[in-house]
């Protein structure tokens, strides 16, 4: 599994982030729920991740 694109983030990227205006990226999932706050920006779990959530 790879870690969070964020910088300084060392948690394990559980989402893919859509962003229309800057490339996807895969994020862990504190930095996905503030990020995908943003007009636009889509959430996919990433697979294998899903348990994470629950």
């Amino acid at each position: 599994m790879t870690t969070c694109a964020e910088a300084e983030c060392e948690e394990p990227a559980a989402v893919r982030l859509h962003v229309p205006w800057d490339a996807n990226r895969e994020v862990c999932t504190a930095h996905a729920r503030a990020l995908v706050q943003q007009e636009g920006v889509v959430a996919e779990p990433l697979e294998g991740a899903v348990e994470e959530w629950r």
